[in-house]
């Protein structure tokens, strides 16, 4: 029987020991240090790739494309002493006095109101873009360039829905200027650059990251690139850069409870911002494209109502007057792509249908009434869309008896003129005025209020109790756990599912 052959430890000095019957025991001690130096060497230049590199080169190469701008404003002056002193001081009486000596005979003299904010050269020729809000009601507009030079610009166009606004300004030499890079590129986590004039302190640089992106604050159109880079008033309207000197966003706005950065800025991509441009630059306004459909996300509820697969695509609510209705689409219907291109929710369809041309062609495919559809859509402009509702495609019919019931924890009656009239609704319209909610019920936790009327049920009209009613026994041979309902207030339409264990 062979002995067993336990590792056992061995002291660091009996190891050498043991090397050295194998070799030359200097030899090895000059190894092991060649590899300490070696690995020493290796550590250093971790150390060094790990420490930042000084941003100060790729300031030195932007800084002249960045601008700052003042605005004018002639605004009107005061009546009075209001805001100067409290009313009833001992004091109002001079103050007023005061300012009828200044004042033309026809009324208080008007007085120039200035702002602050920033802007970045995009072309040699003089281009400038910057937000909207900096230059709005602006009576006259001055560049300040990193040089110290100052020219006055004009307006080329505003777009008020993206919050960007394109100047132009006239040099006798060509203006260094930036390009723009791919917003869609830039990561979480990215460095980025923040150029600009915050507070009116001039130029200034601040660094940071990108936290988030494809932020959405209260635009159609919000594709903001959040960065904790510091932002504060007076940024507005400057470049957001990436480490290759790209203008990846427009400074836009901050989140802040006191006015000032709390590490929550925003920039508007700059994939945005650059169509944007384009059509500024090219005809002087936005040209976007319309559909002409009122819209909603499909929730879990939606999806199980209507027997969807999965909550994505674009519930439509409503058809107005447009090109969606001359193509034949319907409320109801379930827009599950656009142009190709899958629909996740309404945010994604909007931002898509407004990028495309106006005029173009697209195949919309919709889900109705569980099958798949393609219809092929004509877009409009939506600058043009006067976003009045269509008529009702409702055919009249026999008022019902005026009566009340209790059902989804909703107290309904038929529309009668009397309530129509006093709702404001339409003339023609059906369905059932909703008078009173439960509120310990599903319906009101979902938004369901006195006013509201519902004009269909599981994606078929309502006239009548009965004809609810029907819908709801339909929903329920069918196996569906919630009936989807159409309820406008005060003429807007959406979609309710409820459950209809209520």
């Amino acid at each position: 029987m062979q002995p067993s052959r336990t590792p056992r430890r061995t002291q660091p000095g009996r190891i050498v020991a043991r090397v050295e019957r194998f070799g030359d025991g200097a030899a090895f001690r000059a190894l092991m240090m060649a590899a300490l130096a070696l690995a020493f060497v290796v550590a250093q230049a971790v150390m060094a790739l790990a420490k930042p590199e000084s941003l100060a080169p790729l300031a030195e190469q932007i800084s002249p494309s960045v601008v700052n701008i003042t605005t004018s404003t002639v605004v009107e002056g005061r009546t009075g002493p209001r805001g100067i002193v409290p009313e009833g001081s001992p004091f109002e009486d001079f103050f007023r006095e005061f300012q009828d000596r200044n004042r033309d005979g026809d009324g208080p003299r008007p007085r120039r109101s200035s702002a602050l904010g920033s802007g970045f050269v995009i072309s040699e020729d003089g281009f400038v873009v910057t937000n909207n809000h900096v230059i709005e009601g602006a009576d006259e507009i001055t560049i300040e360039f990193f040089s110290g030079a100052e020219l006055k610009a004009e307006v080329i166009g505003t777009d008020p829905n993206t919050d960007i606004a394109l100047l132009k300004v006239e040099a006798e030499a060509p203006l260094p200027f930036v390009s723009f890079g791919d917003s869609n590129a830039a990561r979480v986590g990215d460095w980025v650059i923040a150029m600009g004039n915050p507070l009116g302190q001039g130029f200034s640089v601040s660094a940071g990251i990108v936290s988030a992106r494809n932020r959405a604050l209260s635009g159609t159109y919000d594709d903001y690139i959040q960065t904790d880079a510091a932002i504060n008033r007076g940024n507005s309207g400057g470049p957001l850069f990436n480490m290759d000197g790209e203008v990846i966003g427009v400074n836009t706005a901050i989140l802040s409870p006191n006015g000032g950065s709390i590490g929550i800025g925003f920039s508007m991509a700059s994939n945005v911002v650059t169509r944007v441009v384009d059509q500024l630059q090219e005809f002087g306004e936005t040209r976007r494209g319309w559909l002409g459909v009122r819209i909603q996300d499909v929730t879990e509820d939606v999806a199980d109502a209507m027997g969807l697969a999965s909550a994505s695509g674009a519930l439509i609510t409503d058809v107005p007057e447009g090109p969606a209705k001359e193509a034949g689409l319907l409320t109801g219907d379930v827009i599950m792509s656009f142009d190709g291109v899958e629909v996740e929710d309404t945010r994604g369809l909007v931002r898509q249908v407004g990028n495309s041309p106006v005029g173009a062609s697209v195949r919309v495919t919709v889900m109705r009434e569980g099958k798949s559809q393609t219809i092929l859509v004509t877009l409009g402009r939506r600058e043009d869309a006067n976003g009045e509702s269509g008529d009702s495609d409702a055919e009249p019919e026999a008022e019902a008896e005026p009566q009340s019931k209790d059902l989804l924890g909703l107290t309904l009656s038929p529309l009668t003129d009397e309530m129509r009239a006093e709702l404001g609704a339409a003339d023609d319209l059906e369905g059932l005025a909703v008078t009173a909610v439960d509120e310990a019920s599903e319906a009101f936790e979902k938004g369901l209020r006195t006013g509201d009327v519902i004009t269909e049920a599981g994606q078929q009209k309502v006239a009548s109790i009965a004809d609810l009613e029907a819908r709801v026994e339909a929903a329920e041979d069918a196996g569906r756990k919630s009936l989807l309902l159409l309820v406008r207030r005060a003429g807007d339409p959406r979609f309710v599912a409820l459950s209809l264990g209520e």
